[in-house]
């Protein structure tokens, strides 16, 4: 691994750059950032909540416990982007905010009542939620300066989802044999983990320019890029009904646990194949026809999941996935370099953030909730499809303008 100086040379020189081989670049550490931190979200998402009911709490006292960690993603990405792009210093605070994180942490060894796990709850994701939008941020910045986006972003965007699967599959081992009441002690663990890791982090010097007053918003202004973040909602927003609810829908079909828990890896699986060659991908089609084509990819999908809840079809679209989930992420950052870069790129990742995973998040759960008890279970995911569509025809105006504005767009 590189000194210090010589990593710094390298990425202030004047010359043009040529990438260096992947396993030799300090760029692998992102890759073991990713791993520890999707790790923790794949011990905390699932598991937490038979945590919260094994220590005596009501389903409608757990969903508003777990809603913290939707309702921060709203209001915590936005200030750690500004705060950032002030300071311009994506790691230290990453570093920082890593750091109080797992003090904050020690609370679920002591705290028992509702009012106290809610407050803990809200403080611990608001701190945490720093580390998605800086970690991207920070990640996109360094792949930019050697010109790798689209070579190297998805080896080592992948290892969050391989993190994610590890934690889940090994997760549900450990806490079957030893008990969910260890699952403060195993994502304490975890999480220092990703603390150690920040610590080793490095990203390229930053340009410095001074954070002008209105510069974000004159870009939101543009409507290409509000027709992008409508498109980033609504498909955010057909996900929510899988992630609350597929497991449940599939236990109500009379699948068992284990076929659940293969139709998860299944998919998890199809988004660490694509991320690993999505170069490739990037050779023969654009951003924004890749984002077009997920929509689609998730039309079908959800109709699927609807309409046709046999084995073999449900099986065929996990691997939609790939799509849905990875190509659409990667898609999305890659464009948003085109608006967001310099002193806006951490508030620009930060807002992908929030209105996708935040308020589409929330709002596509509170919707399908909603829709699956009134109108039925199927029909949640219908409404899935029909986000879809919403988001198809949202990135295409996109496209349109982009390509009035400028002819010469791909």
């Amino acid at each position: 691994m590189w000194g210090r100086a010589q990593h710094n040379a390298y990425y202030s020189s004047a010359a043009t750059v040529t990438p260096m081989p992947f396993f030799q670049n300090s760029q692998i550490l992102f890759a073991i950032f990713f791993f520890f931190y999707y790790g923790y979200l794949g011990i905390v998402s699932p598991f937490l909540s038979l945590y919260f009911d094994q220590i005596g709490f009501t389903a409608i006292q757990i969903s508003l416990l777990m809603s913290m960690l939707q309702i921060t993603r709203i209001l915590g990405p936005m200030f750690w982007g500004w705060l950032s792009d002030l300071k311009q210093d994506r790691i230290g605070i990453m570093r920082i905010t890593a750091l109080v994180s797992v003090f904050i942490f020690l609370g679920i060894f002591f705290f028992k009542t509702f009012f106290a796990l809610m407050v803990w709850m809200f403080v611990l994701n608001i701190i945490s939620s720093s580390l998605t939008p800086l970690g991207e941020a920070a990640t996109v910045h360094a792949l930019q300066k050697t010109n790798t986006f689209e070579s190297h972003y998805g080896k080592l965007r992948l290892w969050g989802s391989i993190g994610f699967m590890v934690a889940v599959f090994c997760g549900g081992f450990w806490f079957e044999h030893f008990g969910i009441d260890t699952l403060p002690a195993i994502g304490f663990a975890v999480l220092i983990c990703v603390t150690i890791t920040t610590w080793q982090l490095w990203e390229p010097p930053m340009e410095k320019k001074k954070l002008e007053r209105g510069q974000l918003r004159s870009i939101l202004k543009q409507p290409e890029v509000a027709w992008f973040f409508s498109s980033a909602f609504w498909m955010i927003f057909a996900h929510s009904s899988l992630y609350v609810f597929y497991s449940l829908y599939l236990q109500k079909m009379g699948y068992g646990k284990q076929v659940i828990g293969l139709f998860w890896m299944v998919g998890v699986a199809a988004e660490v194949i694509y991320f690993y060659f999505q170069k490739q991908v990037y050779q023969v089609i654009s951003a924004n026809s890749i984002i077009r084509i997920t929509f689609l990819l998730g039309f079908i999908r959800f109709l699927v999941i609807a309409y046709i809840p046999e084995f073999w079809p449900l099986l065929f679209v996990q691997l939609f996935h790939a799509g849905t989930f990875a190509a659409h992420h990667s898609a999305s950052i890659a464009l948003m370099q085109k608006w967001f870069h310099g002193a806006t790129q951490s508030r620009g990742q930060a807002m992908y953030t929030t209105v996708a995973y935040g308020l589409g998040g929330t709002v596509g759960g509170i919707v399908a909730g909603w829709v699956w008890e009134g109108f039925g279970p199927s029909h949640a995911f219908a409404l899935s499809a029909v986000a879809c569509v919403i988001g198809w025809y949202s990135i295409r105006q996109s496209e349109k303008i982009a390509q009035q504005t400028n002819p010469l767009h791909p």
